[in-house]
């Protein structure tokens, strides 16, 4: 089993790499001043292919910055010592969920419970 000073690395080396792989997003989406020629269809073909591109980068985007909020609330609740505790129901979250995931921050009750809202929300 792991040891929550293990996780608490863990969940700062996932911390460092998400930052390392939103700025190579954001490197890689600096506008290009290169474009390409030749297409019959011009400037139209291209501004919907970097359209299209920007789109899914900004998703992309999107959801290491929502992983990167949950790791910093893992290691906020490290800190003051709460981590491992669910945010709903107070209750200490399974070792093999923390091990799986090391930014859980709901046990497995509460988590398949807001599951079900959100579906029925839907």
């Amino acid at each position: 089993m792991t040891k929550p000073v293990e996780l608490y690395e863990k969940l700062k080396g996932e911390k460092a790499e998400l930052l390392e792989r939103i700025e190579q997003l954001r490197t890689l989406g600096q506008p290009s001043a290169e474009r390409r020629e030749g297409s019959p269809f011009g400037k139209r073909e291209e501004g919907a292919e970097e359209a299209s591109e920007l789109e899914k980068r900004l998703a992309l985007e999107k959801r290491l910055w929502d992983s990167l909020s949950e790791i910093e609330h893992a290691l906020q609740k490290c800190e003051a010592g709460t981590y491992g505790l669910c945010d709903s129901c107070g209750k200490a979250i399974e070792p093999a969920r923390l091990e799986a995931i090391p930014q859980a921050s709901l046990c497995l009750s509460c988590k398949a419970s807001q599951a079900k809202e959100a579906k029925g929300a839907r």
